[in-house]
């Protein structure tokens, strides 16, 4: 067990696969397992459950800066992200980053059909070319190589161009301190920095952003009042983001419920400070600068490679090189583990 802020967690030594399965404090985990007890003795009701779903949404809604009435509940970053895509006009636009992930970029490259393009650039010409598109959509850290955006550099630029954003957040919410009220849509997954179990996440939107996106995945459960928006029409979507909301999957809520609110309440200033100074007494071992990131994409032999699993260090591969991400349950042990092995 690795105490970290007045909780354990059942992360061994080398765990440092965040950036793809975050790990859940023990109390999030047991209340995810009092859930599936409850479950086999059918103990709950359908609305048990709304109760988690919306502490889930207030504490993502805390973790990027916006009122919990301007999120949205969904199931995943594609399927949040697809609502944007189908809402945009057609013809428009759309600037990402090169090999950024297909979550974001997928959704408006399959609106082809309705003259939408999406064009890839390096971070460096980014900002520099704003003005020639209509959207800016981007990771705000990028899942294979952890560079982090610049987003205050990012507002300058779209704010200066009347050119509205799209930030996917998955690998920056959790460990970094957030305030992003101004970006026009914000998405996020649960279950990497946000120890939360698969099957949530969640989108921020603006409120003139909400007037302009379409709730193309319209529920009973997107209703102003779900339960009396069940059966038969007219239409009668809530008047906030919960109009986009997807009908949830009650389990990945409740783990959401737990973790999500007591990490919103950290000072994610000190948990940043802390990934990023482990990423960094990694890289500068390795004579390689800080990337100001909770991960670090390293260029490593096949022989490297397999001495770091052979030690038990658990990281994933990503464009060919060895991705390592550490998130507050690591410490120095982590490090010395990584350096014994490379060096």
């Amino acid at each position: 067990m690795r105490p970290t802020p007045g909780h354990n967690f059942e992360a061994p030594i080398g765990y440092l696969n965040t950036a793809s399965i975050g790990i859940p404090p023990t109390f999030a985990a047991d209340a995810l397992t009092d859930s599936i007890t409850r479950w086999r003795t059918g103990a709950d009701t359908a609305p048990d459950f709304d109760a988690q779903v919306t502490r889930a949404r207030a504490g993502f809604a805390a973790l990027v800066g916006v009122p919990p009435g301007q999120v949205a509940s969904g199931a995943s970053v594609s399927q949040l992200i697809a609502l944007v895509a189908g809402s945009i006009p057609d013809g428009t636009r759309v600037l990402t980053l090169s090999d950024d992930f297909t979550s974001v970029t997928f959704p408006f490259a399959a609106q082809a059909h309705r003259g939408i393009t999406v064009t890839e650039v390096d971070p460096d010409k980014l900002l520099s070319t704003v003005e020639q598109f209509d959207l800016v959509a981007v990771s705000l850290v990028q899942s294979s190589t952890g560079s982090v955006l610049d987003a205050d550099a990012l507002r300058e630029a779209t704010s200066a161009a009347g050119v509205p954003v799209l930030l996917d957040v998955s690998q920056a919410a959790g460990w970094m301190p957030l305030s992003l009220g101004w970006a026009d849509w914000v998405v996020g997954a649960a279950y990497k920095w946000l120890l939360s179990p698969r099957g949530a996440a969640w989108l921020a939107v603006r409120p003139d952003a909400l007037e302009r996106t379409l709730p193309l995945a319209a529920n009973w459960y997107a209703g102003e009042d779900p339960w009396a928006s069940i059966y038969g029409l007219p239409l009668r979507l809530a008047n906030d983001a919960r109009r986009l909301d997807l009908s949830p999957a009650w389990f990945a809520q409740v783990g959401a419920a737990a973790a999500i609110p007591w990490l919103a309440g950290l000072d994610l200033g000190a948990i940043r400070d802390h990934c990023v100074g482990l990423v960094d007494a990694v890289r500068r071992e390795l004579g390689l600068q800080g990337n100001g990131s909770a991960i670090t994409s390293l260029e490593l032999t096949t022989e490297q490679v397999r001495r770091l699993r052979a030690a038990g260090v658990r990281f994933s591969m990503r464009a060919g090189r060895a991705r390592l991400s550490f998130h507050l349950y690591n410490t120095a042990a982590d490090v010395d583990l990584v350096l014994g092995a490379l060096t």
